[in-house]
């Protein structure tokens, strides 16, 4: 690899997880980024503890590329997550670039994911206000499919679909998508975002898979 081609590489160094605080939100469809960054401590053994300073959930230690990683869930409420994501990219003097978000997506279905170098907020209000506090789009993000209530275009509608519980069929979908996604983020790590986005952006969980 050229001096050049390693620079181009995308490694995260920050991974953000959104979700709302308060167990009355816990395993809800809006809350999928805080499962996956438990997921990843748990897979890493990486404790997280709550972190005034960066307003949220925060753990550090070594990943599985041995280097040092940085997990956190903003404890803001989801329209406020970019003063945490702000807070610990600040301090650590990280850039946009080394920061890989996870949230919700109710574009794609249950079961699927979809990894990007950089986007839109797409109507998503975490990511509105980590773009609107990085003060930029350039930044991986990892979005997970929750899919669509049965009327979208009614708001409350859509309301009560992101902030409800999966269906128990749903759960097992879900049950098996997370041990994906830890495998997605371990790819980005060892081998970048690219590489990740060739091999899982095609893959789809199935409660049966």
């Amino acid at each position: 690899m050229t001096k050049a081609a390693a620079q181009s590489v995308v490694v995260p160094q920050l991974i953000v997880g959104l979700g709302n605080p308060e167990p009355k939100y816990e395993q809800t469809r809006h809350n999928i980024g805080f499962a996956a960054v438990d997921a990843l401590a748990r897979s890493w053994n990486i404790p997280l503890s709550e972190n005034r300073k960066f307003q949220g959930e925060f753990g550090e230690g070594i990943s599985p590329n041995r280097e040092k990683i940085r997990l956190l869930k903003p404890l803001t409420y989801m329209n406020l997550s970019g003063q945490a994501i702000r807070a610990v990219t600040d301090w650590y003097k990280l850039p946009p670039e080394s920061i890989l978000v996870i949230y919700d997506d109710m574009d794609l279905p249950v079961g699927k994911m979809r990894l990007r170098l950089s986007g839109s907020a797409g109507g998503h209000n975490g990511m509105k206000s980590a773009i609107a506090h990085l003060g930029t789009q350039n930044f991986s993000r990892l979005r997970i499919g929750i899919g669509k209530p049965e009327q979208a275009a009614n708001n409350g509608k859509t309301i009560s679909h992101v902030l409800g519980r999966f269906s128990p069929t749903e759960n097992q979908v879900v049950t098996k998508l997370l041990p994906l996604v830890v495998e997605c983020v371990e790819l980005c790590l060892k081998q970048g975002v690219e590489k990740a986005m060739n091999r899982y952006n095609t893959v789809v969980a199935t409660k049966d898979s």
